[in-house]
């Protein structure tokens, strides 16, 4: 049995943990209350422009560069991780299913070439010592800062990059919040846009729309605004999910540290007790032989 002293160290380093654990599942709990409202105010409106431009592609219209159905020969990854560890297998996973993806596109023939973009400093601490694709950068920081109009920004590049034909699909790797413990990892196709070619439903009928000045006009301005709030919903669902699986790792790790305590201090009061029985038969043997 370990000595008094050591149990007393244990029982303190052990101590010590959970009080940070504690604190830094209170802070992930914070921010996830925010990330989590914005993120459940976004998504109907994210849904409801995907329907509306769901029915303008399915009512027909010509020469719609975002959704170029092009031979896929170069391909571009944008993968979001978190810039901070202690959130479960948050960060594993996303990684692991980029990779699966690149190998994926690896086996669609020798033409193939792949691009990956990640945001988060755990991705990209991994993703820029790979050689089975091109690494081309992103952006850490736009975690420390998340707004639209920074997000706004990456959606241009991305959607330029598919009008000048150097990407022919780009793709979205992330986490979608469910709730504080569970979170959806998905793989999107951002682009092209994909076009409904059969005739429109009678549902689609009834959402028939009056253009003002004209459609070409109207889907040119709606179709970009609908994309970059796509790909900001993609951050803030990522975002939510992180601070979720902190919070819930580090609640885990306290709880562990609390049943760990219980039992240090267990073995401890043991320790004490034998210590103190010792002594006192050592006692009592020193007056016995005395005596004797």
């Amino acid at each position: 049995m370990a000595n008094l002293k050591e149990i007393r160290t244990r029982i303190a380093s052990v101590s010590s943990t959970q009080q940070i654990t504690s604190a830094m599942k209170m802070v992930s709990a914070s921010k996830l209350r925010k990330s989590q409202n914005a993120i459940m105010k976004l998504r109907p409106y994210s849904s409801k422009m995907t329907e509306i431009i769901h029915n303008l592609c399915s009512s027909g219209i010509e020469d719609m560069p975002l959704a170029a159905q092009r031979q896929v020969e170069n391909v571009l990854l944008i993968v979001l991780t978190s810039n901070k560890g202690l959130c479960s297998s948050f960060n594993a996973n996303i990684i692991k299913a980029a990779m699966q993806r690149v190998e994926f596109w690896q086996q669609q023939g020798k033409y193939t070439k792949i691009d990956l973009m990640s945001y988060g400093k755990r991705g990209s601490d991994f993703f820029k010592k790979q050689t089975s694709f091109d690494y081309i950068g992103g952006n850490d920081d736009v975690w420390d800062n998340l707004t639209f109009d920074r997000i706004s920004e990456i959606a241009d590049f991305l959607l330029q990059s598919f009008n000048d034909g150097r990407y022919d699909r780009i793709e979205i790797i992330y986490n979608q919040f469910k709730n504080a413990g569970s979170q959806i990892l998905q793989c999107e196709k951002y682009l092209p846009i994909e076009m409904e070619t059969s005739e429109m439903s009678d549902h689609d009928k009834k959402n028939d729309y009056i253009y003002e000045p004209n459609k070409e006009e109207i889907i040119s301005n709606i179709i970009p605004q609908s994309l970059k709030m796509q790909l900001f919903k993609c951050f803030l669902d990522s975002f939510a999910s992180e601070h979720g699986a902190r919070m819930t790792s580090m609640h885990k790790a306290t709880d562990n540290a609390n049943s760990l305590l219980k039992d240090l201090k267990l073995t401890y009061n043991k320790a004490r007790q034998a210590a103190i029985t010792n002594e006192i038969i050592e006692i009592c043997s020193g007056a016995e032989a005395l005596n004797g």
